[in-house]
């Protein structure tokens, strides 16, 4: 008899666990496929350190759109700073869209439904504790309502070009260190320090009035990529499985880096607003988007909300655009790359036949076959392989199936443009799809930048930014291969990444050659654009 009763309390024991361990924040989604997943985990250790990989491959299992549970719910967990954790951050119940046209579905044409974000424990209340949430994470309300409204203003097309003098200079700047540093196209270089510093510079100029004017050692750009490329990991979907198993952050090891790092970024960020601020007060400041904000009577932000402005402005420059320019590069050093690289030139020199690309790239884009390739550059490496999460605010309709309002959405951005079904031989390097009018007569051209009403605001300035770099990168140099075989780039649009569970694309370091065309000329378009930038950008102040 106390033999049965010790077997009956061990198997209770064992059903309420599992059933205990199981339990989700959302209930499964009737009719939905689902993943099979273990207790406690879920499907995480199955999705493992490649998220959309392994999705991607469920998809040809499961269809294009699944539901997945990544963790459990555990009530009443608090973390090392005693902060009770809530339901809204214990968001489990998980629906992964893979391919092209399940996105476009449920991004574009429910773009309504899925406006919010979901909060992470790591992001949300370890990181952002102090300075806020940038734009891009944060739920919708009223409060993200104008702060995206007032980044978006100053992010559209009329504005954009309006900040083309900032690229100038940014662009000739890395281009010139580059030139030097390759000691005249002699010796091997990895890109990737100068273009973060052009994308960093491009944001802080736009933001603060302020740059750092120093080498790519320069210990403050060092700090802030280093920062924000850890803050940036904070955010990520597949990094931090506290976000998943409330019972690990009873772990106090899980909380000290993202607190560290929470510090850092603290630093910098109240040392540039604060600069800024004094040089309002002195009137020596110059047109920004936080100074006009600042100094606007009418300007409905408060303090909050202008930092979560600065912090969006540091953090989105220095996601997109550097990944995609230093991979677009290795991609050009590469044998077909250095086929890409002639047919670029010889399209340049078509429509600029007096070299003119250097200059005329600033205010036009009149080169069809560079504007395919920057897409195609967006296309092929997607640096934000898992988007950031969605949060449906009313219900959402997928083949006859009913997605309960408060679900939490993945778009599987690399699988959507890896998706065979939608781009003719994906897996290859081919700008010349993108000239084909047919892709052009299908909307949006790829998903690197995210889809619908929570797209990013500064896609515009990202795309004028690569457009521009390239151009000027193609006219200057014949981009080589390294002399030795160790330093040759990963192009994998997966592989490259240095830290797989990262939010966005790492790239792995690399070097490449880069052989003049023309001194004599490219001398000149420097010695021009430093000239004309001088007076347009001039006396901007130095952060270093």
């Amino acid at each position: 008899m106390t033999l049965q009763v010790t077997v009956i309390a061990i198997v209770s024991a064992i059903y309420f666990i599992f059933r205990y361990l199981n339990r989700t924040d959302t209930p499964k989604i009737k009719g939905l496929p689902e993943v099979p997943g273990v207790p406690l985990f879920g499907n995480l250790l199955q999705l493992g350190s490649n998220h959309a990989k392994v999705a991607q491959q469920w998809a040809k299992q499961y269809g294009p759109v699944f539901q997945v549970r990544m963790g459990n719910r555990l009530d009443d967990i608090s973390d090392n700073d005693g902060n009770e954790d809530y339901a809204t951050d214990s968001t489990q119940r998980i629906v992964f869209a893979n391919t092209f046209d399940s996105v476009r579905a449920l991004w574009i044409n429910n773009q309504s439904a899925l406006i919010s974000r979901p909060t992470l424990h790591t992001f949300h209340t370890v990181v952002s504790s102090s300075q806020g949430f940038t734009i891009g994470t944060s739920p919708w309300d009223e409060s993200c309502k104008q702060r995206r409204k007032a980044a978006a203003t100053a992010l559209n097309r009329p504005a954009v070009q309006s900040y083309m003098p900032i690229i100038d200079l940014e662009s000739t700047v890395s281009i010139k260190e580059m030139l030097e540093d390759s000691k005249g196209g002699e010796v091997d270089i990895d890109p990737n320090w100068y273009w973060a510093r052009f994308a960093l510079n491009t944001s802080l100029t736009l933001n603060y009035g302020i740059r750092i004017d120093g080498s790519i050692e320069d210990e403050l750009l060092k700090e802030i990529t280093h920062v924000e490329r850890m803050v940036s990991n904070f955010r990520s979907t597949s990094n931090n499985w506290q976000d998943y198993i409330p019972m690990l952050r009873l772990l106090p090891t899980l909380s000290k880096e993202p607190q560290e790092y929470r510090h850092r970024r603290d630093v910098y960020l109240t040392k540039l607003l604060e600069m800024l601020k004094q040089r309002i007060a002195e009137g020596t400041d110059k047109p920004c988007i936080t100074g006009n904000v600042l100094k606007d009577p009418e300007a409905k932000l408060s303090e909050a909300e202008i930092k979560s402005i600065c912090l969006t402005m540091v953090s989105a420059g220095l996601d997109t655009v550097p990944g995609n320019l230093i991979m677009g590069v290795a991609y050009l050093s590469s044998p077909h790359g250095r086929e890409i690289q002639a047919r670029a030139y010889s399209e340049i020199m078509k429509v600029y036949p007096n070299g003119d690309a250097w200059t005329a790239c600033l205010v036009e884009e009149k080169v069809p076959y560079i504007t395919a390739f920057v897409k195609e550059v967006l296309r092929y490496w997607t640096v934000i392989p898992i988007c950031l999460p969605r949060l449906s605010v009313k219900d959402v309709e997928w083949n006859g199936i009913t997605i309960p309002a408060g679900t939490t959405f993945y778009m599987n951005a690399y699988a959507a443009d890896y998706d065979e079904s939608h781009f003719k031989d994906p897996y290859s390097f081919i700008p010349e799809r993108y000239l084909d009018p047919k892709m052009e007569g299908q909307g949006t051209p790829h998903y690197a930048y995210g889809a619908g009403s929570r797209m990013c605001a500064g896609s515009h300035l990202a795309n004028r930014e690569l457009y521009t770099a390239f151009v000027r990168l193609i006219s200057a140099f014949e981009i080589l291969p390294p002399k030795e075989e160790a330093d040759k780039p990963v192009l994998d649009a997966l592989e490259a990444n240095r830290v797989p569970t990262a939010l966005t694309l790492e790239p792995r370091p690399f070097k490449c050659g880069f052989k003049v065309r023309d001194r004599e000329r490219l001398d000149t378009w420097i010695r021009e654009s430093e000239e004309r930038t001088r007076e347009s950008v001039g006396g901007v102040a130095s952060a270093s």
